[in-house]
Order: C-alpha cells, then structure tokens, then sequence
C-alpha cells in the first residue's frame, strides 16, 4: 500500500478513504464486522468518475469523431478487461484487504475484483482530491489501451456489437436484466439475460454484473447466428 501511495504521487487528505478503496468486502465478513464498510460505494461513485473522464477525454481528442464512434471507444475503455489491465501495472491485487477464503481461491487476481477496486480507487481519488487529479491518475493507464483499440488489439466488448449489429435493422436497445444471484456479498454470481424486442437472446454468468452481461450478449450472438 506504501508502494501504491507513492506511485499516485500525491498526500492525502483523508487517507482513510485511500484504505477504504482497497478494502473488498471479504474482509470485514470474514473478520465479521459488518459496520466496518468496504469498497463497494466507493466502486458506484468511482463507475460514474471514470465515465465523465473517458467522455470528456474522448471528446476533446477526437472532434472529428461521430457519436456511435466515441461511444464505441469509451465502451472498450471502461469495460472489464481495460481496468483488469489497469490493476495490474498498478499491482492492485496485491495491495487488497481480503479475507483469506476469498485470497486462497485466487480473489487477488479475479477480473471481477481488480475492476471494482480501479473504480473504487477512482473514486477515492476523486473525493479527496477532485476530478482534475482524478484524470490525471487515471489517463496515463488508459491511453495505452486506447492506442490498442484503435489499432485493433483490444479484447472485443460483445455488448457495443450486439447493439450495432442489432441496430442496423431496427432502433430498440439491447436490454440486460440480472436474474439471478447466488453466494456471499464477496463471491457472488450473477446470471444476466439479454433481452430483445420483449424476449431473451442470451444469457450469461459472471463474477460481476458487468462480465455477466458481456457473456449473454457473446452467447446472444452465438444464438442469433451473429458471432464474428
């Protein structure tokens, strides 16, 4: 955590909220002080932070750029695998606050984890420090990702796919419905299904929200003969 702290390059003023961006809900449930709050508000606020950032970012560099095509790029920013890549070169995982169950089967490495705690951490950022440094944090991660996007290199988003291909023919937006969770706050699974036009064309499970919809959109181009 002393490593991470220098490498933001920046003091605190509530180093509290620093800690807290690190702490995964494991933790606490595992030491059973449920009044001793985790990351996840953290993770909502942080969501939010990083979309504005990536938006104006992408609006500033691109003004030649439609807005199919700078909502293309922002989704391959902010999806999973951007802030995976993200938490690693920051060595995320191994600055979490963690129960042992949850680190013993490999929470410290699971995308799901590492995404919500660049988010967290965003948020934290923001809070104590304001947007400017927010973005000057966070940027420096992404343009590097960016430069794999628009040279090809990035995993695919199935979600911004389904809905291009799908918008060819007609308007209405892909839908994505969580309909099931299952396990403890820090080892849930979601199930999610991507509804169209009033019925379900695919359904997906994962660590997170987020994977769990990219998986029914991957599989909902499996089933509608659309998969590239």
């Amino acid at each position: 955590m002393a490593a991470l702290q220098e490498r933001l390059g920046f003091a605190w003023h509530d180093e509290s909220l620093f800690r807290l961006a690190l702490t995964h809900g494991s933790f606490n449930y595992e030491q059973r002080r449920p009044e001793i709050e985790s990351n996840q508000r953290l993770e909502f606020l942080g969501d939010a932070v990083l979309e504005l950032i990536v938006s104006t970012y992408l609006y500033r560099t691109f003004p030649h750029y439609t807005e199919g095509e700078l909502t293309r790029l922002r989704a391959a920013l902010v999806c999973e695998p951007s802030l995976v890549r993200v938490a690693r070169e920051l060595n995320l995982g191994q600055c979490l606050l963690m129960g042992r169950g949850e680190e013993h089967s490999g929470g410290r490495e699971r995308p799901s984890i590492l995404a919500d705690a660049v988010e967290a951490l965003l948020g934290a950022v923001y809070l104590d420090q304001g947007l400017e440094q927010a973005g000057n944090f966070i940027l420096p991660y992404l343009v590097p990702v960016l430069n794999d996007v628009l040279e090809g290199r990035l995993t695919r988003d199935y979600k911004t796919e389904l809905q291009e291909i799908l918008q060819q023919n007609a308007s209405d937006p892909v839908t994505y419905v969580i309909i099931k969770e299952k396990g403890p706050d820090h080892e849930k699974i979601f199930t999610a299904a991507a509804v169209y036009q009033g019925r379900e064309i695919g359904r997906g499970v994962g660590h997170s929200k987020k994977e769990a919809e990219q998986q029914a959109a991957r599989l909902a181009l499996i089933n509608l003969g659309l998969n590239r």
